[in-house]
């Protein structure tokens, strides 16, 4: 045995009488009263006891089932020195009572000291007590050696098991304790992930909304400057209120499916598409329903790559593609290119970067550049 091992206590769990279970505590203060009976039985039923005696001999009980009480106290709080006074103070009484003729009283202390001795103290200390306590045992026991010396045996047996069940008993608690304070920790990590998703989806909308305004309303300012007629003015206004009533509708959509109350994908991309001039969806594969976060990054692609064409090829015929694989749904988004929009040389170009982030958080992959003829965006989420 390590010194470690050799000096350290068992620990509070093992010691605390919390999370034993009920049969077994029950059967803990069955022996601790039918103790604390035999020691009553064999003090008060002593003809001997007459006047001042027995309340010499109340008075020892009540001081023997005091320090019992502290030396349990004691061991729980790791206190060494206030349990080894109370240990000898229980000897101490033990002497007294077998000096003055009560035998079985002082037999019934000296096995409790020495079982709770080697149950409750380290091991350094335990050894020298409980050797204490049954050498008292031996010389106090009338019976026969070979008896004494079972007895003595056992009595160090079964304090060592109780020290083992302590110790396996407070390994379990402080696994349960561990176990409890990780999924502490998982369901805050996942509150925590819940929030950023949610605040992924709201900035999502927004500023897809927002951009797609501020294309307009960036036109409408041109036009002004142009000194641009009314009628071509008011309609890049309308045009922006237009968008701010779909950017209301999509927030509240988002906020549906963070309910889990999202429209089917290919309803949502038949509606995207309608909003659009000159803009058509194709589904191939198998449809089947997307995760929440799959769903949403098809969604949030498609709206983007829409505006994105508005802004910098206004009038190109978009072709949007979602393919249902076997392991993975793709998006495609091809617009048939035309001369630069008023808008093309306006933003800062984050709306693809925060797409691919999304894209790469999932597993997947999102590319975006141009081809032949305009230019296209792809997105790769695995399933």
């Amino acid at each position: 045995m390590t010194g470690n091992a050799w000096t350290s206590w068992p620990s509070r769990e093992a010691l605390s009488p919390e999370g034993v279970p009920r049969p077994r505590r029950a059967l803990a203060w069955a022996v601790r009263l039918s103790a604390l009976g035999a020691l009553l039985w064999t003090t008060f039923s002593d003809d001997r006891l007459q006047g001042w005696g027995i309340v010499a001999a109340a008075l020892g009980v009540v001081l023997c089932a005091l320090a019992a009480r502290g030396f349990l106290h004691s061991t729980l709080e790791h206190r060494l020195l206030p349990s080894l006074a109370l240990f000898a103070l229980l000897l101490v009484a033990a002497t007294a009572a077998r000096g003055t003729g009560f035998r079985i009283p002082a037999l019934v202390l000296c096995c409790a000291c020495a079982v709770s001795a080697i149950e409750r103290l380290p091991l350094a200390a335990a050894v020298p007590t409980t050797s204490v306590a049954l050498t008292g045992y031996a010389l106090i026991n009338d019976d026969g050696r070979l008896t004494t010396l079972a007895t003595v045996g056992g009595l160090a047996l079964a304090g060592y098991v109780l020290r083992l069940d302590a110790e396996a008993r407070g390994s379990a608690q402080r696994l349960l304790a561990q176990e409890r304070a990780a999924r502490a920790a998982e369901a805050e990590s996942a509150a925590l992930a819940e929030r950023a998703r949610i605040a992924r989806e709201i900035h999502d909308v927004l500023a897809h909304s927002l951009s797609a305004q501020l294309v307009h309303l960036e036109a409408a300012r041109l036009l002004i400057e142009r000194g641009a007629g009314q009628d071509r003015i008011l309609e890049r206004v309308v045009a922006a209120r237009g968008m701010a009533r779909q950017g209301l509708a999509e927030t509240r959509q988002a906020l549906s499916a963070l309910r889990g109350e999202m429209s089917p994908l290919e309803d949502f991309l038949s509606e995207l598409v309608a909003t659009a001039d000159a803009a058509d969806v194709r589904v191939t594969g198998e449809r089947r329903l997307l995760p929440a976060e799959a769903s949403q990054a098809v969604r949030r692609v498609a709206q983007e790559a829409l505006t994105n064409v508005r802004k910098h090829a206004p009038g190109a015929k978009v072709h949007m593609r979602l393919d249902y694989g076997d392991h993975e749904v793709r998006l495609d988004v091809r617009d048939s290119g035309g001369p630069p929009g008023e808008m093309t040389g306006s933003g800062a170009g984050y709306g693809l970067l925060g797409m691919r982030e999304r894209a790469e958080l999932l597993g997947g992959s999102l590319e975006a550049g141009p081809q032949e003829e305009g230019f296209v965006v792809t997105l790769k989420v695995p399933l």
